[in-house]
This record gives C-alpha cells, sequence and structure tokens, in this order.
C-alpha cells in the first residue's frame, strides 16, 4: 500500500512543480524523470537486498530509456523531481534529502577513486539549474539554489544561491 502512496505523490510532485503538465496521466505515462525515479526506488531495492548485479542491469537499462542515470547505491528522498531529465548523473554515495529538484544534464558526481562516501549529499528542498555540476564528498544545505552551468566543490550553506560567476571551475 505504502508503495502505491508514493506511485501517487512522485506523480503529483511532478504535476505541481511542471507548469507545462497537463494532467496526472501524462506525467505517469510521458515523464522520463518520473519513470527513472520509480526505475531507481525498485533498483536501491534490490541493492540493498545484495541482488547488485540485477540492480546495475535495471539500472542500465532506466539510463537507456530515460537518458537518465542513477546509481542504485544512491539515496533519495521523497518527492524528488527531475524535470527534462535528459543526461542527469546521480552517483553511488549521493544522498538526496526532500523536496529536491534537478534539471537537465546536472551531474552530483565523485572527484576521484576514493572508496566510501564520495558523492553530494543535497539537504531538503535543494533546486539545481540545468547544466550544474556537484562534485565530491560536500554538503549542499536545505533551501540552497545552485544556478544552471555552476560547478561546485565545496560545501553550500543552507538558503544559499550560487551561480556559475562565483565558483565556476575550469
Amino acid at each position: 500500500m505504502q508503495i502505491i502512496k508514493r506511485f501517487f505523490e512522485d506523480i503529483d510532485v511532478a504535476f505541481t512543480r511542471d507548469p507545462a503538465a497537463r494532467n496526472r496521466l501524462e506525467v505517469a505515462l510521458a515523464y522520463p524523470g518520473v519513470h527513472a525515479l520509480w526505475a531507481h526506488r525498485v533498483s536501491h531495492f534490490l541493492w540493498n537486498h545484495r541482488l547488485k548485479l540485477i540492480a546495475r542491469v535495471l539500472s542500465n537499462w532506466s539510463r537507456t530509456a530515460t537518458g537518465i542515470e542513477i546509481h542504485p547505491g544512491a539515496k533519495i528522498g521523497r518527492r524528488f523531481f527531475i524535470d527534462h531529465g535528459m543526461g542527469v548523473v546521480i552517483g553511488e554515495s549521493a544522498i538526496i534529502g526532500d523536496d529536491v529538484m534537478l534539471y537537465h544534464d546536472v551531474t552530483i558526481g565523485a572527484r576521484g577513486y576514493d572508496l566510501g562516501k564520495r558523492h553530494p549529499t543535497l539537504k531538503n528542498d535543494v533546486i539545481v539549474g540545468a547544466g550544474a555540476r556537484i562534485l565530491g564528498n560536500i554538503t549542499i544545505g536545505e533551501h540552497a539554489v545552485i544556478s544552471a552551468n555552476s560547478v561546485i566543490l565545496k560545501d553550500v550553506a543552507a538558503r544559499s544561491e550560487r551561480d556559475a560567476s562565483e565558483l565556476f571551475m575550469i
């Protein structure tokens, strides 16, 4: 029963956050961000139950179908929404809180080959603009807004706004 509630919650979040969404059926059938999230939930369950190969195969299939790559080990909270998701990558040790929104071509990735926690943590209510790169074992505080095309390599305080002119690294 909980899974059904989450299913409808995901549809409702996409419907309310995307002004272009015309109805909930359209969201359920034609939103790749929602489909990638649903596949991730299943692959994450399999990952946590030591069915890692099956989890990776499902994750890879989802990436092929949606253009969104979410590692099965990533932890994702409730009411997560990916709008125009093509090119989104979320790494294995990433932790994403509740009510987070990502736009297309966002990378939540690592900066090296370290073992353990090597991907970012995004706290609740974070918005990440298109093309942003958030890299390494860093934390993005609650209610932070990361502007499009920013490269973030250091922690961002809660309720902050960061843009490419401040933090872009070449």
